[in-house]
Order: C-alpha cells, then structure tokens, then sequence
C-alpha cells in the first residue's frame, strides 16, 4: 500500500490486522524508488485503493499508540475500597499508601488518632478505634445495607512484646494475643460476610511475623500470637477460598518501626543486619509492596501462603 505523502514507516494496520507499508518509494528489500515509479506498486503486489476512514487509522496509529503509553494502564485496584488496621505509623502507614497509590479508596483504621493525620495526608480516610474492644470495633465497622463492602483487608495492628515466660504475667499473654490475634478475628467476623455478599471476591492480608517461624527467646507470646496468625490464614484460605477471598500472610523480618524501639540497642540491630544475606533491615516499603501485589490480580492464585519478608533471615 503506498501513499503519496512522503512517509517512510512500516505499521501494522490496525484496521486489517496485517502488516501495511506507507511508503515513500520504500520497498522490503531496501531499495527506494520513486512512489511515482511503476516499479514500486510492482514491488508492492500492486496498488490498493483504502476508504478515508481506513487512511485516517492506519496515517494516525502510531499518534495513538504514543497517547494510550502515555496515559499509562488502569490503576490495579481503582473501585476498591480497603481497610488497612494499625494505619498510623510503620508498616501499616506504608500499606495504606501503596494500596492508595495502586488505586484503592483507603480506610485507615488505628487507636492512636495520629491516624487521622497520617490518612488526610494520604488522600485516605480514617476510624480512631480500640480494636481489642470487639464491641466498639464491630460498631466501627458496620456495613449498612446499600454501602459498598470493603474488598481488601489488611490486618496489620498489633503489639510486641520481649519478656520471657517465666517472668511474664498471664494479663501481659492476654493482652499480646487480644491486639495480635483476637483483633484480626473481630474484624474478620465484620468484614468478610458483606465482602462474599457482595460477590465479588476479596482479599484478606494478615500480617504475622517470622517470629512465628524462628521462636526467639523472650518472644514467647509474641511469636505464638503470630505464629496463631499464620494457622489462622490457612484455614480461612479454605473457608473463604469457595467465594473467590483469598487469604494470605506476610511475615516481615526485623523492620525498623516505632513498635519495638523501646527493647531496641544498637548491638541488637547490628546483629540483626549481620544475619540478612542482603546486609540490611528491612523498610516499611519493602512489606508494603508484598501486600500491594497480593491484593493485585497478579497475586490473585495466591492463597493460604506465609511469605517471608525477612531478607533471607528467615528461608522457610
């Protein structure tokens, strides 16, 4: 197909679906010719006549393609409405940004009411709740008939706590297992019915720790919440599977939050670093981006996994 318009470019057209040559006496084999010349349209197989309508896509495909890699592909998760616990600081603040950066419409939830700011700053909106007070946690969340249902969960909110067994008071068990564990259920139990109602699937991302994996000494009821944590998303990955929610673990390594500082010496952070085949600990970014790609479609037949995060600290 030649055109007298002095171009030179080979295109696919995307009218006919076949490869379609504007030319300015260009010829497969290199040679140029004239357009005029009768031995281009020879070359060519022979002229063929295009409609104004067929010229206009094929002279401006290449503009288009340009234009549509400019404005870029659809946010991953644009419509959907997250709920990220613990919100106000770490790895939770981190979350909530890059889920609203892929799109997400953001309910950061937290007790400290720092939330409020970190979620105006966010371009998200905030609930300031206790949630080991089930019942203030279930009024929080209450979804009306009518409201669009929460489609991601992240439950990241929760406490350390370094204090070996012996010497630890069953109130201070208690306490840990009711932030880490019993919390997650609470909100679960609110969530996820109106999520499968709506029928469109979901996600539930848990956030554990590799102390459920390594047991550390001191960190008894911390690594047994969460390593209740990691039994908890595997059987609710079966239980929610069937409505198309998946349910997934991170397990972060030793990452440098406000949670922790108060037992934090430099010798512990230094040994620490020495134990990560990459050198370093770990940033809030790093397990914020695991969540974002599990609740992206490409992580959509992932369920029931507790994924370390640990900077091969931890390799199983």
């Amino acid at each position: 197909v030649t055109f007298g318009n002095g171009w030179g470019s080979k295109w696919d057209d995307p009218v006919h679906g076949t490869p379609a040559l504007v030319t300015w006496g260009f010829i497969p084999d290199g040679t140029t010719i004239d357009p005029g010349h009768p031995l281009a349209a020879e070359a060519l197989g022979g002229y063929v006549a295009l409609g104004e309508a067929d010229l206009f896509d094929v002279e401006y495909w290449e503009l288009e393609q340009a234009k549509l890699a400019r404005a870029g592909a659809p946010a991953a998760l644009a419509g959907q409405v997250a709920l990220v616990t613990g919100a106000a600081s770490g790895i939770g603040q981190a979350a909530a940004a890059a889920l609203g950066a892929a799109g997400a419409a953001v309910v950061g939830i937290d007790i400290d009411p720092a939330v409020e700011d970190v979620a105006g700053g966010l371009g998200a909106a905030s609930l300031v709740v206790d949630l080991c007070d089930a019942a203030q946690t279930r009024r929080a969340l209450a979804v009306d008939a009518g409201d669009e249902p929460y489609w991601l969960v992240v439950n990241n909110a929760g406490v350390f706590s370094k204090t070996p067994l012996l010497e630890m008071t069953l109130d201070e068990w208690d306490r840990v297992h009711r932030a880490n564990v019993r919390s997650m259920v609470v909100v679960m139990q609110a969530l996820v019915p109106p999520m499968i109602a709506a029928g469109g699937g979901g996600r539930v991302v848990n956030v554990a720790s590799m102390a459920a994996k390594l047991g550390t000494p001191g960190e008894a009821a911390y690594a047994a919440s969460k390593a209740a944590v990691v039994s908890l998303t595997e059987v609710l990955s079966r239980e929610f599977g069937p409505h198309g929610v998946t349910v997934n673990a991170v397990c972060p390594g030793y990452v440098l939050t406000a949670m922790g500082a108060g037992t934090r010496t430099d010798d512990q952070v230094a040994a620490w670093t020495a134990k990560s085949p990459l050198g370093r600990l770990g940033e809030p970014d790093d397990v914020a981006s695991a969540v974002a790609f599990l609740a992206s479609d490409d992580g959509s037949y992932m369920t029931g996994q507790a994924i370390n995060i640990t900077g091969g600290m931890c390799m199983w």
